[in-house]
Parts: C-alpha cells; structure tokens; sequence
C-alpha cells in the first residue's frame, strides 16, 4: 500500500492507495475514509462498490457519505471498478465493457480472464489488504454500492454468507442474466454458457438458496434504466419474498440513477448498517 493522498474532512481523513495487485495482475487505485474514532481504535468497514464508467473517486466526491461514517464510527472502502493500465484489455467504444466496468466477476474467457478478477479483488484480496494495515476490526465488514456496484454488493453478500453483515443498494441490476448490460458482458467475460453467469446474479443465487442477514434496496421511480428493463428489482424482491430473505426494496418516486438520488437516501443506509455493524 502506498498512501498518495490524505485529506482531513469530517474530522477524519479520507485517504487514497495504491498498490500492485496480485489477482488482477496490475497495479490498482482505492481510498478509504477512516473515521475520527479510528484514531482511538479499530473501526467497523462498509464496502461502498460504484457503478458503469466509474472508479474510487466517484462516491468519495459526490455521495456526501464520509459525514454519515463519521457520526456513526464506520470506516468506508472504495475500490475501483474494474483493473485498468496499458497492458489491461478494453474496449474503449464500450461504456459497459473493459475499464470501468469490471462486473465484480472473475472473468474466465480470454482475454479478460487474465486481469479481471474483480470479485476475488474484493472479497478477499483488498479486505485483508486493508485490514493488515489500517486501523480496521477484521472480518467486521458490510457492502453497499449503487446500479453495477449495487450487484455487485448483492453477489458478494449472497455468495458469502456470514462474511458481511448487512447488504444495502441502490439501483442494482439486480437480475443481469435478463438484461442487455448483463448479457452483453457475461457472455464476453464468462463465456457462452448461460448457466455458469448465474453464479454471479444475484436473483439466480436468491433462488438457489443463498442467504444474507438483511437487505436494503432504495430505487429512483424516474430512473430511466428501471424504465429501460436493465435493474429489475421487481424479479430479486419476487425471489426474496418466495425464498423468505429479509430484503426492504423502497421505490423512490421521482428520483432518477444518479447521485443526487444517492446522497438523498444514504444516511438511511448508514443507519442500517450501523445497526447490523455495531
């Protein structure tokens, strides 16, 4: 890990790394908001996972959620979206495929196979990366994110029981086996066989039997990409309801995909973490 900012704000600092990763074989960027109680003593984590085109610097800026951390004693974890650098494969007429859009898969098809590990990279590389060396209580740990980070929050939460103790999101795709972004990136990343891309939806792992703590879904009404049938909450919270998992999803009416609609619900989402955290 190497430090290569530190900003003092809400009383705690808000700090960026990078460092060479060995799942993704490159180096990767991710900051990491500690607390003004985590100078006394290790703190719980949220992992915050950002959505298509973005990377760590998108919801450090713009979500408003280092306020929210600091009053209730939560570190936050930002990683990047997907490997980038030279050497790492893209498609750079893609929005939704390549830099930026790492899926939170382990890519198995060539030649995304070699860099794209982003699920390993956050569910177990960059945990004890952090937590060996920030002030940080181990295995103390929830995840959140918004639209692609928001599955990818619900995948990591579903796929590991136990490991997070609260899961929350915001306009995830929540069904992407049924979805042009999901499609058009799985059958790349993972391959042809449409059975194996059910590993990492997370409706498909409701279904099967997979379980987590308890759920928080907020979604925009006026979000154009509900609207365009790419998030489909409706299908995650049918197999929710028919499977017995705990999942609250609240239709915000009027809000759209951005972080406007982030920053206007996100201390409730603190406050449910905090709850499960504490």
């Amino acid at each position: 890990m190497k430090e290569i900012e530190s900003v003092k704000e809400s009383g705690g600092y808000l700090n960026r790394y990078s460092h060479d990763s060995s799942v993704n074989q490159c180096e990767m960027t991710f900051s990491v908001f500690l607390p003004p109680q985590a100078e006394n003593g290790k703190v719980p984590t949220l992992y915050w996972l950002s959505g298509l085109t973005c990377n760590d610097d998108n919801a450090r800026t713009k979500a408003g959620a280092q306020r929210y951390a600091a009053e209730q004693g939560i570190a936050i974890v930002f990683p990047d979206t997907s490997p980038r650098g030279e050497k790492v494969d893209d498609k750079p007429d893609r929005y939704d495929l390549g830099h930026g859009a790492g899926f939170y898969v382990n890519a198995t098809e060539a030649p995304w196979s070699t860099h794209y590990q982003m699920y390993d990279y956050v569910v177990n590389e960059l945990p004890k990366l952090v937590e060996a060396n920030l002030p940080l209580l181990a295995g103390i740990k929830s995840v959140s994110g918004h639209s692609m980070g928001g599955h990818g929050a619900l995948i990591c939460g579903l796929k590991n029981p136990g490991a997070y103790r609260s899961v929350s999101a915001f306009a995830p795709i929540a069904n992407p086996v049924n979805c042009d972004w999901g499609k058009g990136c799985f059958g790349l990343y993972l391959g042809e066989n449409e059975s194996d891309w059910q590993a990492y939806d997370a409706t498909c792992l409701v279904n099967g039997g997979a379980t987590v703590a308890d759920i928080l879904i907020d979604q925009g009404g006026a979000d154009e990409f509900l609207h365009q049938g790419q998030l489909l909450p409706d299908n995650f919270k049918t197999a929710c309801d028919a499977k017995g998992q705990p999942c609250t999803v609240r239709i915000q009416p009027g809000y759209d995909h951005s972080y406007h609609f982030i920053s206007s619900f996100l201390a409730d989402h603190f406050e449910f973490h905090a709850k499960h955290l504490k």
